[in-house]
């Protein structure tokens, strides 16, 4: 079975991706290499460095160039200053507060309907629609920032019903 990581054939043009596929850095966006098939997804973000960056989910015509993203139809993101955004919309926002900081876990959960977020564990009941299409988790980087990505061995476990991304030859 192939690994859930990072996409190198779906990044901006300066982004660097290391640590088999689960570290970003550099400018710019990734989706990872698996879409979002099963009802409900779980995959976690872990903040190694500050600076400007986002994550979320958005479909295979997002443009990874664009910073911030969530600009657009096909990215639904939060981002470092705790709004999510879609479609140049600011869909929620994270409760003050609650700004995710360097070492922190953000945890995101997607049922094909709503994104949840989640910050070391809580629920975060910040929830945000109105992405179509088919997704993969999204995460952007600029201005230093320093982000891993966990889509399995989890740092905190997955809400009630909500499991590690899985590739369609597993669902069925």
């Amino acid at each position: 079975m192939p690994t859930v990581q990072l996409d190198t054939h779906h990044m901006g043009t300066d982004v660097v991706i290391v640590k088999s596929g689960r570290r970003i850095c550099g400018t710019g966006g990734c989706i990872a290499n698996a879409p979002l098939h099963q009802n409900k997804s779980y995959f976690e973000f872990k903040i190694q460095s500050a600076g400007v960056w986002g994550v979320g989910v958005a479909t295979q015509k997002a443009n990874l160039n664009q910073i911030p993203m969530g600009r657009d139809l096909h990215s639904l993101v939060l981002r470092q200053d705790g709004t999510v955004y879609h479609n140049n919309e600011e869909k929620n926002r994270l409760p003050a507060n609650s700004l995710p900081q360097e070492g922190d876990i953000v945890g995101v959960t997607y049922d094909h309907v709503e994104l949840n977020l989640y910050l070391n564990g809580k629920n975060m009941n910040c929830p945000a629609s109105g992405i179509r299409g088919t997704v993969y988790p999204v995460v952007y980087v600029d201005d230093s920032a320093i982000l891993d990505c966990q889509f399995s061995d989890f740092y905190h476990p997955p809400p009630q019903g909500y499991q590690k991304i899985l590739f369609e030859q597993q669902i069925f």
